[in-house]
């Protein structure tokens, strides 16, 4: 997209005024989107998008400029913007006969069945397919909605210290929806599956099966009974479970949050904040994962970076801004949703690593407790780490068995005692798909954790335990 030599031109201009750091980041992006509702394709958008984005950094501001016309005398004039808004003193100097250190282009991603090669028809035989399975499942399947999107995005991050990054980046993901109703009970379900891939997901994933599973998980709450209230034993399942610690924890350690004194872990490096038996990651090396990539939005190399082992706290999630000013390597967690944004410390692929025990064990060594299946949407105080969540799948625990669904429990706590209270993981880690927005941006992460237990939790419901 844009010439070493060029982007170093843009660099000494954003510089010109003085500065701590400059960066030039671009971007090509295509996506497309169909929707099935109805039975029927209701929406279908494609689009290109291209731009640029300069940032300058000095002390604890940042200076941010951005354009969609990619041509020297345009990334020259939006440097100068930015050096202008920095409010700089003498101009840094940028050697521009020393060319930029171009970091390889990595294929750790591999795609099989690129979009490109995946003509409409077939997309769209995808969606009647999975809203097939999902209105065969049961006669109460009221309403489907089947979207699917894939998107290819070519970046280019170029900076004052010397490196040159180019990444390619191409995901695909479906979201099926379904509603069931009778005799005045409504009920919903989803299922999200998505990869940093092409196509060939629905190998792993074929349509039938998301349609299905996620009328199933409607049409199993209709005949749910309330959920009991009180504290319990909960019993987490694997992959959507991992929405709990991304939210109810991960969001207070992201350093920007640690900086501002939003964050429940502040001053807590190297303490004991979880359970011995809990060992937390995040990771966007992780080959073909919907929140990966090779390098982030910086030009950082994904790592895998340690956040929490055997119990203690060891790393926050960080971007240059924060890195540079506490004198830490990057994690390679800045991320943005687009060159209209300026990149901030976010999550990638965040999990909760496997245990030794196995899930039937965990179950039969409980002798009454929740099951939460499935969790859905919630509110977290990150400054305290208090939560709630509902779940939207879950069932009663009766004498070391799953018995009977129940419905409108919500998990109410503290993300940090929850960590404490784990006394048990499973070794049948799994993933679920996601868009996390912060500060306006949404981006693409995956949430995991094996099957675990937390000794008691408080369960918001409407009956007693019986």
């Amino acid at each position: 997209m844009i010439d070493g030599e060029v982007a170093l031109r843009v660099i000494e201009e954003a510089l010109s005024r003085g500065g701590d750091f400059a960066d030039l980041f671009a971007e090509r992006r295509h996506s497309c989107n169909l929707r099935m509702e109805e039975e029927k394709v209701e929406d279908n958008t494609s689009g290109n998008e291209i731009g640029a984005g300069v940032r300058v950094m000095r002390g604890e501001s940042i200076a941010y400029a951005y354009t969609n016309d990619i041509s020297e005398e345009s990334l020259l004039e939006t440097a100068r913007v930015a050096a202008a808004a920095s409010r700089g003193g003498e101009g840094l100097s940028v050697d521009l006969e020393k060319p930029l250190r171009s970091l390889p282009v990595l294929e750790e991603h591999p795609v099989e069945l690129d979009m490109d090669d995946f003509p409409r028809e077939d997309k769209i035989d995808l969606l009647r397919r999975a809203d097939q399975a999902a209105r065969e499942a049961g006669p109460y399947v009221v309403q489907v909605i089947v979207m699917l999107g894939d998107s290819r995005q070519e970046m280019f991050v170029a900076n004052s210290l010397g490196e040159m990054v180019r990444d390619r980046r191409r995901r695909v993901r479906m979201v099926v929806q379904v509603v069931a109703a009778k005799e005045g009970e409504i009920q919903t379900g989803h299922e999200t599956p998505g990869m940093l891939a092409g196509y060939e997901l629905f190998r792993l994933f074929p349509p039938e099966e998301v349609g299905k599973t996620a009328a199933l998980q409607a049409l199993t709450m209709l005949d749910a009974r309330p959920a009991p209230s009180g504290p319990m034993a909960v019993v987490i399942a694997n992959g959507t479970g991992g929405v709990l610690f991304h939210e109810a924890c991960g969001h207070s350690l992201e350093a920007d949050a640690v900086y501002k004194k939003a964050s429940v872990f502040m001053g807590k490096m190297r303490e004991t904040v979880a359970s011995s038996l809990v060992n937390a990651y995040d990771d966007a090396s992780l080959t073909n994962r919907w929140g990966s990539f090779s390098y982030d939005d910086e030009g950082v190399r994904a790592a895998r970076t340690p956040l929490i082992e055997e119990g203690v706290l060891r790393n926050f999630i960080n971007d240059r801004k924060r890195s540079m000013q506490d004198g830490v390597p990057p994690t390679g967690n800045g991320r943005r949703q687009s060159y209209r944004f300026v990149p901030v410390p976010r999550m990638t692929n965040t999990y909760i690593e496997v245990g030794n025990a196995k899930k039937e064990d965990i179950i039969s060594d409980t002798p009454i407790g929740l099951y939460a299946l499935k969790l859905g949407g919630g509110e977290v105080n990150p400054v305290t780490g208090d939560f709630i969540f509902a779940v939207t799948e879950g069932y009663m625990i009766r004498n070391g068995e799953v018995a009977e669904p129940v419905k409108g429990a919500t998990l109410i706590g503290n993300g940090p005692r929850v960590l404490q209270d784990i006394d048990a993981v499973a070794d049948d880690l799994d993933f679920d798909t996601g868009m996390c927005g912060k500060e306006g941006q949404a981006v693409p992460v995956c949430t995991g954790q094996p099957t675990l237990r937390v000794r008691e939790l408080v369960v918001g419901g409407t009956t007693e335990v019986m």
